[in-house]
C-alpha cells in the first residue's frame, strides 16, 4: 500500500479555541437532529451530517497539530460530544469513538502518524481493543487474520486499531497489541441490528491475512502504565492516562443525550396536560416539579464527575505525570457514576412526561434507547468500576481487570 504524507509546511496551524469548537457542535444541531431519524432507519449517520462535521473540523480535535490538528484536551472532548449528542446520540457516538481511536494513532511510531495524519488530518479511525485475531510474526511484521466486532463508525472509517495477540517466531504468544490497519485492507460484515445506537453502524471489519509492520503496532501492557511509542513526549495530550481517557470519552454522549431529554420534557410541560387529574398543565403539578428536579440533579452530578475525572487526566498530563493506580481506579468510577446517574435521570423523565414518551415520532424514546445502549459499554459498567475503585480505596490486592 502506498502511502502519501502532507509536508508540515503546507499544514494549517492554526487552532480554533475551545470554546469555538463546542459552538461549532451547536451550530450543527438542526441538521444533526433532522438527521437523526434517518440515520437510525439506515443503520449509520447520514453522509451530509458526516461531512457537515468533517467541514467543522470536529473530527480533528484529537489529532496532533503537526498534521493540522486540534490536540484539544479530554474536557474538550467531553464537550463536543455532549454537544453533538443535544441533537443526536448515534452521531455523537460515531463523532466520540473516532476521535479517541484517533487520539490511539497519536500514541503509536512517527511513521505511523505520518502515515494516517501526514496522508489526511481528516482521517477518521475506528477500534476495537479485544484480541479477536490470530497473527503470525513475519520479516517486518505480522500477519492478522481476525474479526473484531461492533466498529463503531465502520461506514466512515479510513483505519482500523485492532486488537491483537502479539507472537514470537514459534507462534507463541507473548503479549497483547494493537495493530493498525488501512480500511481499504479489510473486510466488511454488516452485523449492527440493535435496539439503540443503531446510527452507530458498529459492525464488523475483517482481516484475512494481512501484513502489519512493526511501526503499527503498540503493546498494550506498557500502554496501560504510560509508556507510549510517541516520540514527541512535549504533546500534553499524548501523555494521559490511556485506560481513564478510554473509558471517560464514552459518556461524553450520556451528557448530551441527558441534557437534550430534560430540555425536551420541560419545553413540553407547559402544554402538556396530567391525564386523569385536574391538571391541564404538567408544571403546576408539584410532583412533576418534584421529579423535573431530581431530573435535573442528577444530571447536573454526572457532569460534575465527568469533569473532575476529566480534570484528573489534564491535568496529570499537562504535569507530565501518569496518574497513579487509586485515581485511575477512580475515573472508572466517575465513568460508571456519570452512566447510572444520566440512566436514572432519563428514566424519571420518561415516567414525568408520559407515555408519549414512547410514541415513534418522539425523540425521546430514541434518546433513552441510545443512551441505555451505550451505558452497558462494558468500560463504563458501573458495577465493575465500583468495585475497582472500593478495592483501591481499601488497598484489596484482588485485581479483576488490568483495563485501569
Amino acid at each position: 500500500m502506498t502511502i502519501t504524507t502532507t509536508s508540515p509546511a503546507t499544514v494549517d496551524h492554526t487552532v480554533p479555541a475551545d470554546a469555538e469548537l463546542v459552538a461549532r457542535a451547536r451550530e450543527l444541531r438542526p441538521l444533526l437532529a433532522a438527521n437523526a431519524a434517518q440515520g437510525e432507519k439506515d443503520r449509520r449517520v447520514v453522509e451530509e451530517s458526516i461531512q457537515a462535521l468533517t467541514d467543522a473540523g470536529l473530527f480533528r480535535i484529537s489529532v496532533p497539530k503537526r498534521y493540522g490538528g486540534y490536540e484539544t484536551s479530554m474536557r474538550t472532548m467531553l464537550d463536543i460530544s455532549a454537544a453533538v449528542a443535544e441533537a443526536d446520540g448515534g452521531t455523537a457516538w460515531v463523532v466520540t469513538l473516532t476521535n479517541v481511536c484517533n487520539w490511539l494513532v497519536g500514541l503509536m511510531s512517527q511513521q505511523a502518524q505520518d502515515e494516517v495524519f501526514g496522508a489526511d488530518p481528516d482521517a477518521k479511525v475506528s477500534g476495537v481493543l479485544a484480541p479477536t485475531a490470530e497473527t503470525r510474526k513475519v520479516d517486518g511484521g505480522y500477519r492478522v487474520t481476525g474479526k473484531w466486532y461492533y466498529n463503531s463508525g465502520s461506514h466512515h472509517c479510513t483505519w482500523a486499531v485492532m486488537g491483537i495477540p502479539i507472537t514470537d517466531a514459534d507462534g507463541n504468544v507473548v503479549d497483547q497489541g494493537c495493530a493498525l490497519i488501512p480500511r481499504s485492507d479489510m473486510g466488511f460484515e454488516d452485523t449492527w441490528f440493535v435496539a439503540g445506537m443503531r446510527s452507530s453502524g458498529s459492525n464488523c471489519l475483517i482481516a484475512d491475512d494481512v501484513f502489519v509492520p512493526d511501526h503499527r503496532v503498540i503493546s498494550v501492557p506498557p500502554a496501560i502504565g504510560g509508556h507510549y511509542a510517541t516520540p514527541h513526549k512535549d504533546e500534553v495530550l499524548y501523555r494521559s492516562a490511556l485506560i481513564p481517557v478510554l473509558a471517560l470519552v464514552l459518556v461524553g454522549p450520556q451528557l448530551g443525550m441527558g441534557r437534550a431529554a430534560l430540555d425536551f420534557v420541560i419545553a413540553k410541560a407547559p402544554k402538556k396536560p396530567i391525564s386523569y387529574t385536574f391538571f391541564t398543565s404538567q408544571q403546576e403539578s408539584t410532583a412533576f416539579q418534584l421529579q423535573i428536579a431530581e431530573a435535573a440533579r442528577l444530571i447536573d452530578t454526572a457532569q460534575l464527575h465527568a469533569y473532575r475525572a476529566a480534570a484528573d487526566i489534564d491535568e496529570a498530563a499537562a504535569r507530565g505525570e501518569y496518574p497513579d493506580y487509586l485515581i485511575r481506579a477512580r475515573v472508572r468510577s466517575d465513568t460508571g457514576y456519570v452512566a447510572d446517574c444520566v440512566t436514572r435521570a432519563i428514566d424519571i423523565l420518561l415516567s414525568a412526561h408520559g407515555a408519549g414518551s414512547f410514541a415513534e415520532v418522539s425523540p425521546l424514546q430514541r434518546i433513552w434507547r441510545d443512551s441505555a445502549v451505550a451505558a452497558r459499554h462494558a468500560i463504563v459498567s458501573p458495577a465493575v468500576s465500583y468495585e475497582l475503585y472500593g478495592k483501591a480505596l481499601l488497598g484489596v490486592e484482588d485485581p479483576i481487570t488490568p483495563m485501569v
